[in-house]
């Protein structure tokens, strides 16, 4: 049985970091994608950040270059996301996901099989 569980959200002023984390297991996604998605309340769930392929490319959304950063635990095949400098539109449910489909992309959200729970992160002003 495939398990991801996503840690580490919390509340925090603007200007703070968070760090989540994302625990995988019954599942090598080593090889594969594994990512990071969030969703904001009336918003559709947008890519964040991914790692994958056997080159472990990292990816990330455009407009959260340089303040996310995306890394891999794999001794104990975890996943994390640091985010700094963080605003109140960082505020949302943050999901992890891996196993992407043949032909998927990092970002998009229905080419994963496996997803967390998810973990709520909110930026207070």
């Amino acid at each position: 049985q495939v398990q991801l569980v996503e840690s580490g959200g919390g509340s925090v002023q603007a200007g703070g970091a968070l760090r989540l984390s994302c625990a995988v297991s019954g599942y090598n996604y080593q090889g594969n994608c594994i990512g990071w998605f969030r969703q904001a309340p009336g918003k559709e769930r947008e890519g964040v950040a991914a790692i994958c392929g056997f080159g472990r490319t990292t990816y990330y959304a455009d407009s959260l270059k340089g303040r996310f950063s995306i890394s891999e635990d794999n001794a104990k095949n975890t996943v994390h996301l640091q985010m700094n400098s963080m605003n109140p539109e960082d505020t949302a449910m943050y999901y992890c996901a891996t196993g992407l489909r043949f032909g998927g992309w990092w970002s998009v959200d229905k080419d994963f099989n496996y997803w967390g729970q998810g973990t709520q992160v909110t930026v207070s002003s």
